[in-house]
């Protein structure tokens, strides 16, 4: 196995006023290609500012974050929005969809960055909606869709661009329990595809879907195990 990402001594720091936060204190984490993982922890445990850095929304105060052989520790913005449109899909729990665009315009919307031609476009996009259950909804807009439709279309727009990695933020965190359990049995099989997915939750039965799990607490990796 070759790790995707390597993370060596990650420090983040915020400043409120006079007073430092100590966020993270110094994460070390290696993620191999193809794994499924599952971050957990209490509220202020920092797995939100660890998300945000595995997904290049952030940088760290100090340390080295190594994602596909770059490291995109020192990355000033505008590579890490490239690296982030690249290599990164995002699922989050509010589906960040553009409410007046259709749900072929919402998945395709990530390869118009990418500079993809419109007939590239659509045909990846109605395959990807297809793929995620939703070949007879491309026309719908988000309000004319169930949650669980929109976040289908969320998962189909973060696959969209063929990441190395998905990064799911509590993404079955508006979702009533069955339809947050279809969603996971998607991610399931996004996994079994030979994606890396990386999930962050505080709901023990969807990190039971993962095949690792990885708890924070007060900033520091408090256990890392396997799950199956």
């Amino acid at each position: 196995m070759s790790n995707i990402i390597k993370i060596r001594g990650i420090i983040r720091d915020f400043q409120l006023g006079n007073e430092t936060v100590h966020v993270l204190k110094g994460i070390d984490l290696d993620i191999d290609k193809g794994e499924y993982l599952a971050i957990m922890g209490p509220s202020g445990s920092g797995k939100s500012t660890l998300m945000n850095l595995l997904g290049c929304l952030d940088t760290p105060t100090a340390g080295s974050y190594i994602l596909n052989g770059k490291d995109v520790s020192q990355m000033f913005d505008n590579e890490l929005a490239e690296i982030r449109n690249k290599e990164i899909g995002f699922v989050f729990q509010t589906f960040n969809l553009l409410p007046r665009t259709t749900a072929l315009g919402n998945v395709a919307l990530p390869m118009v960055y990418a500079g993809a031609s419109k007939k590239e476009r659509v045909s990846r996009a109605e395959e990807v909606l297809e793929n995620v259950g939703l070949a007879d909804r491309m026309d719908h807009r988000p309000n004319q869709l169930s949650g669980g439709q929109r976040q289908r279309v969320a998962v189909g727009r973060a696959l969209v661009n063929r990441p190395s990695i998905i990064l799911a933020d509590e993404p079955t965190g508006n979702l009533d329990s069955k339809t947050g359990e279809e969603i996971m049995a998607l991610f399931d099989e996004i996994h079994k595809a030979g994606n890396t997915v990386i999930m962050v939750t505080h709901e023990e039965e969807v990190a039971a879907h993962a095949e690792r799990i990885i708890r924070l607490r007060d900033g520091m990796i408090e256990s890392d195990t396997q799950n199956r």
